[in-house]
């Protein structure tokens, strides 16, 4: 256990991600289950071939009571950032303040190709995300733009910002940054509010985007190294991880094996039950797993993937009752 940090953080929060809308009835249906569920976050990922992330957010706020919104996480090479401000700002405005911000460096180079984006090397990704956080900080901070000050002054028209003021530099929404690698984890410890230690590493060899789920010894190395770049911000940081797969049943031992299969092999079945970005077993055991992921990681964030939500339910109300 991290000394005088990870009891600290007593709770819990819960998410999931939008893996598709088929329709607005049953994407506000959904949105409204997962709230009863007791979730605290829906996420919107920032892909080709998903749900463009603002629009998606501002109805799932609409939809809802409090359920907060974010995005898990946008590729900061498809936005430039003056333009994201104005985007974030709206958000966060529709959304009463309930807009969580997640900044990635981008890892499906077809994505790119497809989008006639240039694919730069990862120091030069890691390089434009650090300056995409630096300029819209910059962008949060400022009093409007002075060429519009006249036409303010004239019909009284607001300077659109973020309504929460928590994140860049106390200017706007909480920010969140994810990712494996020593150049985005820097970033995140200097930055983030939120951090997400990824799950999922590069397979060596395969392009760009092929992944692998992250073993338990790897997500040690990986939170000491980003906690040891936070300092003296560690403590005060939110810690997340991604569940790439929750399977309720009374054999452990047999969906892993199953899992490892279809995982293609790259991890053991030992490993799959020890990693913390998996959950297999009985509620009872999620919740425990979860419980030592807390101790041994300081992860007290979590988010699943959308087609596991309702699985996941009974689990986060475990956790809950365990809780209060």
């Amino acid at each position: 256990m991290f000394p005088g940090s990870v009891r600290a953080v007593t709770g819990f929060r819960f998410s999931y991600n939008i893996f598709g809308i088929t329709s607005r009835e049953d994407f506000v249906e959904t949105c409204r289950r997962a709230e009863r569920y007791g979730y605290d976050t829906v996420f919107a990922a920032d892909h080709l071939g998903v749900a463009s992330p603002f629009p998606a957010l501002v109805a799932a706020a609409s939809a809802t009571e409090s359920l907060r919104v974010g995005t898990l996480v946008l590729n900061a090479a498809f936005w430039n950032p003056t333009l994201l401000a104005r985007e974030v700002a709206t958000t966060d405005v529709l959304t009463d303040g309930r807009l969580e911000l997640g900044l990635g460096a981008g890892h499906m180079q077809w994505e790119f190709d497809r989008a006639r984006i240039d694919w730069e090397p990862f120091g030069a990704r890691a390089g434009r995300l650090r300056a995409t956080i630096e300029q819209l900080q910059r962008e949060f901070a400022a009093d409007g733009y002075p060429q519009q000050a006249p036409l303010r002054d004239e019909f009284g028209i607001p300077v659109l910002r973020p309504v929460q003021r928590r994140g860049f530099g106390g200017h706007g929404p909480p920010l969140i940054v994810g990712g494996t690698g020593d150049r985005i984890l820097r970033v995140a410890a200097e930055h983030a509010d939120i951090i997400s230690v990824a799950g999922a590493f590069q397979i060596k060899g395969q392009s760009p985007g092929t992944m692998r789920i992250a073993t338990a010894t790897e997500a040690d190395e990986r939170v000491r190294f980003v906690r040891t770049c936070a300092g003296n911000r560690a403590d005060r940081i939110e810690w997340h991880a991604l569940i790439q797969a929750v399977v309720k049943t009374d054999d452990r031992e047999g969906a892993a094996a199953a899992l490892a299969q279809r995982f293609g092999n790259l991890m053991s079945p030992d490993d799959i039950l020890a990693t913390p970005f998996v959950l297999v077993g009985t509620v009872d055991q999620m919740a425990a797993q979860l419980l030592r992921n807390r101790e041994r990681y300081g992860f007290t964030y979590y988010t699943v993937h959308g087609p596991y939500m309702d699985a996941f339910a009974p689990v986060v109300e475990r956790i809950r009752t365990m809780n209060t």
